[in-house]
């Protein structure tokens, strides 16, 4: 058998290799996705469960007043930490996605470097020249692709550091709120007692 369609059979296999990779990191990421939403369903009901019979037992407007902005962190807080987990879960597919990407690129770089390797033996005399160039812009081409891989990583780090900064300011942002709320609930409790 020869070389070349061992190396189309080798290639083939490749490929069905990476796209099998890349459906089952989409199938990870969904599954997580699920899984997430799944507990935060089952808490949201244990939760409302919680409260509906805290809201039952309320006794007078200062008790329902102090209960409902009671409510204002802790759903602020949740609703971030799932913001959260959603980011880190989309971030890890992007993430695997990006080095079965550089694998698949770093592999076709590979082929096409053994490929001219292959012309260069199998070249007539005073081609040299032509097969410096072929060389030449390999070179250039993984040099400009490594460039541009490296602005990406760079950028996204760059997002990732953003995003965890807004969202550390709005969960102090909804920190600081729940706690006006609250230092406010004493006070509506005195002017409601003035009355």
């Amino acid at each position: 058998m020869s070389a070349i369609p061992q190396q189309v059979l080798a290639s083939q296999k490749a490929s069905l290799d990476n796209l099998l990779a890349i459906q089952g990191t989409f199938f990870g990421g969904f599954e997580k996705l699920v899984d997430l939403n799944l507990k935060v369903i089952k808490a949201t009901f244990d939760e409302v469960a919680q409260k509906s019979q805290e809201a039952i037992e309320l006794k007078d407007a200062q008790e329902a007043v102090a209960f409902t902005s009671g409510l204002v962190q802790p759903n602020a807080e949740k609703a971030l930490a799932y913001s959260k987990h959603v980011y880190d879960i989309v971030s890890g597919v992007q993430g695997d996605l990006s080095k079965l990407t550089e694998e698949q690129i770093a592999q076709g770089q590979r082929q096409v470097s053994d490929a001219i390797d292959q012309i260069s033996k199998n070249a007539p005399t005073g081609s040299e020249g032509a097969v410096a160039l072929l060389k030449s812009s390999l070179a250039t081409a993984n040099s400009a692709y490594e460039s541009v891989a490296k602005a990406t990583r760079q950028a996204a780090e760059a997002a990732e550091s953003n995003i965890n900064a807004a969202t550390s300011a709005t969960f102090k942002a909804a920190t600081d709120a729940a706690e006006a709320a609250t230092k406010a609930t004493p006070r509506t409790r005195r002017a409601s007692a003035a009355n």
